[in-house]
């Protein structure tokens, strides 16, 4: 099994494309929140395009489940092929009972009760565009970061990232060059 994981692209062609080469082979692609819509306080970047990201996510082989974010605005989910599902989404694969949300209106305790009430092995969020692996109680915790504008900086240089959900493991990958960053064992 491997399920591919992002959040964040803000509309982002190339982010998309690089993350599709580490995706490849996956079973399903988790998105996070924030597909389309571009904040101004990120400001633009290359391969800022909302049209072809759409026909990109539209056409693309593996199966695609969206949690709306902060910035998905309604009138978007027009455009995809896929639903976006608001403002969680629950996804069981092999076994695996995934929970996914964006993550921008939780408190401090949420994941934790969440992760409780549906007995989700992995919760993941988005939404910081910081990069997380971390055990709350018998559930993991995993934030993907943003492969567009990324908050994690390595050696003052900001690193774009995606995670990846396989039999062994929960990580997070450099977009760049596949390596892990950050891995739990499952």
């Amino acid at each position: 099994m491997k399920i591919g994981v992002i959040s964040d692209t803000h509309g982002v062609v190339t982010a998309w494309q690089k993350a599709m080469e580490i995706f490849s082979g996956a079973d399903m692609i988790l998105h996070a929140g924030d597909v389309l819509y571009h904040p101004p306080r990120l400001g633009i970047t290359g391969g800022y395009d909302l049209p072809e990201l759409v026909q990109l996510m539209n056409a693309c082989a593996i199966p695609i489940i969206i949690a709306r974010g902060n910035c998905d605005a309604e009138v978007y989910e027009e455009l995809f092929d896929m639903p976006v599902m608001s403002p969680y989404a629950t996804v069981e694969l092999d076994g695996l009972r995934v929970l996914v949300t964006h993550g921008h209106t939780l408190g401090e305790n949420d994941i934790e009760r969440l992760s409780a009430k549906y007995h989700a092995d992995v919760f993941v969020t988005g939404h910081t565009h910081i990069p997380i692996v971390q055990r709350i109680g018998e559930t993991i915790h995993l934030n993907p970061g943003s492969p567009s504008h990324p908050k994690l900086e390595v050696e003052g240089v900001p690193m774009p990232t995606v995670g990846l959900i396989t039999d062994e493991k929960v990580q997070v990958v450099a977009l760049e060059t596949g390596a892990e960053i950050m891995a739990l064992s499952r």
